[in-house]
Formats: C-alpha cells, structure tokens, sequence
C-alpha cells in the first residue's frame, strides 16, 4: 500500500510539474502574440520600433497615414482606425498628444471601446489629466477591458534608444502583463499606484523639468552676459551643487553639447506646445487640489508667450533663444 502511495504521489508530481511546464510555455508563446499601438509620432514612432525589435508584431494606425510608412517598412500591419486594431490586438498601447486625442481615440465612432475585446490590455503613454485617465479606465472596465495609464520621460532620445522611463497607474496585478512590454521601450518601468498616479508623477516631473530648464537658460544668458565661457560655465555648474539635468544632459545654449536640439537649432526633442500643454495640466490639478505652485504658474506663463512668438515648433530648450530675443540680444 505504501509502495503504491509513492507511486501515485510521484505521477501526480510530475503530471503537475508537466502542467505548470505547459502553462509557462503557453504564457511565453502568447506573449509574443501581436501589440497593437495607436500614435506614430516623434515618440510613438520609436516606441512601437522597439516593440519590433523584441519580435512583437506590431499592429498599429495613426491619424496621419505618412507617419505609418516606416514602421510598415519593418514589417508591421497598418490598419485605418482604432477599432481596426482593438480587434486585431489585445494588448493595446496608445501615444497620443492631447486628452482630447485620447477620449477619441477610446471612445470615439471609430474607438478601440467599439471593438475591444474583454481581457484586453489598453495602455495609455500619452501625458494628459489624470481625471481623464480615470474616466478612460471607467469606460474600459464596462467593456471588460483594463486600462492602465503609463506616460513617460525621456524625450526622442531615449524613446529611440529603449531607455524611457515609465510611470504606472493601475490595477497592481495587471502591473506585470504591462511591465512585459514597457521594459522593451524603457529602462525604468515604475509602478504609481491607481490609475491617474502615473499621470500624476508626470506632470509633477514635467513641471519641475520647465522650471529647471528656465533656470538654467537664464543662469547661463547671466553668465555669458558677464563674460564667461559658456562651456566653461556649464563645466562649472556641473561639478557644483546648480547641477541639474538641464545643465548637464540637455543644454540649452547651442554649442556647449552636441547631440541635443540646441545644437541642431532647437529641432527635435520635446516641443514647446506640448511643455505648454504639461504645465498646463500642472496649473489644472494645482488648482484643484488647492496647492501653490508660484513657480509652476510662471513657467506655464513663459512658455505659453513663447508658443504665441514663434517657438511652439522648436524643443522647450529655446527658452534660452527666447530670453535672448528678450533682451535684446
């Protein structure tokens, strides 16, 4: 009788051992199942390449049909609208400029909500109000689908490069399907909490980001003014407690770096409308949650007048060409 309970106790081990095998070898082969990704701009456009280059199928629109010839290029499959993809794809990850671009693009006529298959995955990497992002997730949940927010930081650069970093809202059990796919376009995949604290620490880190950015073009206009080097006075700031991203990855003075839009006439990067656009969301949530944010409204003001005198296509850099023109110079 023993001898037989050790049989049937190691069969059923390894018949169990052999069903976990194959759940894990069903679950690897499934996660290279086909993406879907809505928005093909200077951020999208990398973002979904990367996605290629882990062997995902990409299935992807945009509403500007140029922006879809490269990636097609390498292979994806290039459908007219949202809806098209929703029913192609269960994972579902939109770029996209504006929270009125998102409402469209979930719950417009031709919305990835008029097809989504429940189960799916959607998740959102554009910057907008986290109130959105919490109605977005409200209509996905009618529909059986699960909706994360996931904006990032890092600009074209790193978007081209797979070293974003991506600030999650969400179910925290669904963190690790979405984690799956954002560790192929990012290096720092970092879980918020609920959805709209993605957002949240986005548009904290944006407002920060224009401020500093701010500072440092005038710290360096100061110093040029006064006779210093502006190469020198970078190398300065960088080895003294003024240090900051904006000195020392992403100079705003031409000539003082290479490889970033002060040094290509402010071209790429991250546009001034869209810095105007998260500073905007900041004074929004500011003003609703009652907190004040003196320097937040400044800057918001700064680069809303530099998108009305001709900047709103050039990197938020410019600022430091602005203030030139400013005074005079």
């Amino acid at each position: 009788m023993a001898a037989l309970f050790r049989w049937t106790r190691g069969a059923l081990g390894r018949w169990h051992s052999h069903v976990h095998s194959v759940q894990v070898c069903s679950r690897s082969m499934a996660s290279k199942t086909q993406v879907g990704f809505i928005g093909l701009g200077n951020m999208g456009n990398p973002m979904a390449k990367n996605l290629i280059k882990h062997g995902y199928p990409v299935i992807a629109t945009d509403i500007f049909p140029e922006s879809c010839k490269e990636l097609q290029e390498l292979g994806a499959q290039i459908l007219d609208t949202p809806a098209d993809v929703a029913d192609r794809a269960d994972r579902i990850i939109t770029m996209l400029p504006s929270s009125p671009n998102v409402i469209e693009v979930y719950t417009g006529a031709n919305g990835i909500l008029k097809k989504v298959k429940k189960g799916s995955l959607l998740i959102d990497s554009s910057t907008i109000d986290p109130s959105v992002s919490k109605e977005m997730a409200t209509a996905a949940e009618k529909m059986g689908a699960v909706f994360m927010d996931a904006p990032v930081s890092g600009g074209v650069g790193a978007a081209t490069s797979g070293k974003l970093t991506f600030m999650v809202g969400g179910a925290e059990e669904e963190f690790t399907a979405a984690q799956e796919l954002l560790n192929c376009m990012g290096s720092n995949v970092v879980y918020c909490g609920q959805v709209g604290t993605g957002q949240a620490a986005k548009i904290c880190n944006n407002m920060l980001l224009a401020i500093g950015m701010i500072g440092t073009a005038e710290t360096m206009n100061l110093g040029i003014r006064l006779g210093l080097d502006p190469k020198l006075l970078a190398k300065i700031l960088n080895m003294s407690s003024g240090r900051c991203w904006s000195s020392d990855t992403y100079n705003p003075v031409p000539g003082v770096m290479e490889g970033v839009p002060s040094a290509n006439s402010y071209q790429g990067g991250f546009g001034t409308t869209l810095m105007a656009k998260d500073l905007g969301l900041a004074q929004n949530t500011a003003t609703n949650t009652k907190t004040p944010v003196p320097l937040g409204s400044l800057a918001h003001q700064i680069y809303r007048t530099m998108c009305a005198r001709g900047y709103a296509g050039k990197d938020f850099s410019s600022v430091f060409q602005f203030l030139r023109e400013e005074d005079g110079q």
